[in-house]
Protein backbone atom coordinates (compact mmCIF):
# COMPACT_ATOMS: atom_id res chain seq x y z
CA UNK A 1 0.00 0.00 0.00
CA UNK A 2 1.35 3.43 -0.88
CA UNK A 3 0.68 6.38 1.37
CA UNK A 4 2.06 9.87 1.77
CA UNK A 5 4.30 8.68 4.59
CA UNK A 6 7.97 8.71 3.68
CA UNK A 7 9.46 6.72 6.58
CA UNK A 8 9.06 3.49 4.56
CA UNK A 9 8.80 2.62 0.88
CA UNK A 10 5.33 1.11 1.34
CA UNK A 11 2.91 0.68 4.23
CA UNK A 12 2.10 -2.79 5.50
CA UNK A 13 -1.60 -2.82 6.43
CA UNK A 14 -1.75 -5.32 9.28
CA UNK A 15 -5.46 -4.70 9.78
CA UNK A 16 -6.11 -6.50 6.50
CA UNK A 17 -4.82 -9.82 7.87
CA UNK A 18 -7.62 -10.60 10.37
CA UNK A 19 -10.21 -9.21 7.97
CA UNK A 20 -9.15 -11.44 5.08
CA UNK A 21 -8.81 -14.46 7.39
CA UNK A 22 -12.44 -13.97 8.40
CA UNK A 23 -13.75 -13.87 4.81
CA UNK A 24 -11.40 -16.36 3.12
CA UNK A 25 -10.54 -20.02 3.51
CA UNK A 26 -7.08 -19.45 2.04
CA UNK A 27 -3.84 -19.07 4.01
CA UNK A 28 -2.83 -15.45 4.51
CA UNK A 29 0.81 -14.48 3.99
CA UNK A 30 2.34 -11.19 5.08
CA UNK A 31 5.25 -9.61 3.21
CA UNK A 32 7.01 -7.27 5.65
CA UNK A 33 10.07 -7.07 3.38
CA UNK A 34 8.21 -5.49 0.45
CA UNK A 35 5.59 -4.00 2.76
CA UNK A 36 8.18 -1.65 4.25
CA UNK A 37 11.22 -1.75 2.00
CA UNK A 38 13.42 -1.31 5.09
CA UNK A 39 15.43 -3.99 6.84
CA UNK A 40 15.01 -2.40 10.28
CA UNK A 41 11.22 -2.71 10.01
CA UNK A 42 11.06 -6.34 8.83
CA UNK A 43 11.51 -8.11 12.17
CA UNK A 44 9.04 -5.98 14.19
CA UNK A 45 6.39 -6.18 11.45
CA UNK A 46 6.96 -9.91 11.07
CA UNK A 47 6.22 -10.32 14.78
CA UNK A 48 3.15 -8.14 14.42
CA UNK A 49 1.97 -10.12 11.38
CA UNK A 50 2.11 -13.38 13.31
CA UNK A 51 0.37 -11.76 16.29
CA UNK A 52 -2.60 -10.65 14.15
CA UNK A 53 -2.97 -14.06 12.51
CA UNK A 54 -0.78 -14.34 9.41
CA UNK A 55 -0.28 -17.94 8.35
CA UNK A 56 3.16 -17.25 6.92
CA UNK A 57 5.72 -14.63 6.01
CA UNK A 58 7.38 -13.72 2.73
CA UNK A 59 10.87 -12.48 3.52
CA UNK A 60 13.93 -11.35 1.63
CA UNK A 61 17.16 -12.89 3.00
CA UNK A 62 20.61 -12.27 1.53
CA UNK A 63 24.10 -13.05 2.79
CA UNK A 64 25.34 -9.61 1.65
CA UNK A 65 22.37 -7.21 1.33
CA UNK A 66 24.60 -4.23 0.50
CA UNK A 67 25.65 -5.99 -2.70
CA UNK A 68 22.36 -7.70 -3.58
CA UNK A 69 21.26 -7.17 -7.17
CA UNK A 70 17.74 -6.36 -5.97
CA UNK A 71 15.89 -5.71 -2.72
CA UNK A 72 19.06 -5.26 -0.66
CA UNK A 73 17.69 -2.50 1.60
CA UNK A 74 14.83 -4.77 2.72
CA UNK A 75 16.78 -8.01 2.95
CA UNK A 76 17.57 -9.64 6.25
CA UNK A 77 20.95 -11.22 6.78
CA UNK A 78 20.93 -14.95 7.62
CA UNK A 79 21.76 -14.01 11.23
CA UNK A 80 18.78 -11.64 11.39
CA UNK A 81 16.56 -14.36 9.93
CA UNK A 82 17.70 -16.72 12.68
CA UNK A 83 16.89 -14.05 15.25
CA UNK A 84 13.44 -13.59 13.72
CA UNK A 85 12.67 -17.31 13.84
CA UNK A 86 13.78 -17.45 17.48
CA UNK A 87 11.52 -14.49 18.30
CA UNK A 88 8.38 -15.62 16.49
CA UNK A 89 8.43 -19.25 17.63
CA UNK A 90 7.21 -18.40 21.16
CA UNK A 91 4.94 -15.67 19.82
CA UNK A 92 3.26 -18.14 17.47
CA UNK A 93 2.61 -20.45 20.42
CA UNK A 94 0.87 -17.61 22.30
CA UNK A 95 -1.63 -17.27 19.44
CA UNK A 96 -2.09 -21.07 19.19
CA UNK A 97 0.12 -21.46 16.10
CA UNK A 98 3.41 -23.21 15.42
CA UNK A 99 6.27 -22.85 12.98
CA UNK A 100 6.44 -25.65 10.44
Amino acid sequence: MRTFADHTRNTLDLSAIPFVKRVSHLPILSDPSHGTGRRDKVIPLSRASIAVGADGLLLEVHHDPANALSDGPQSLTPEMFGQLVAEIRPLAAVVNRSLE
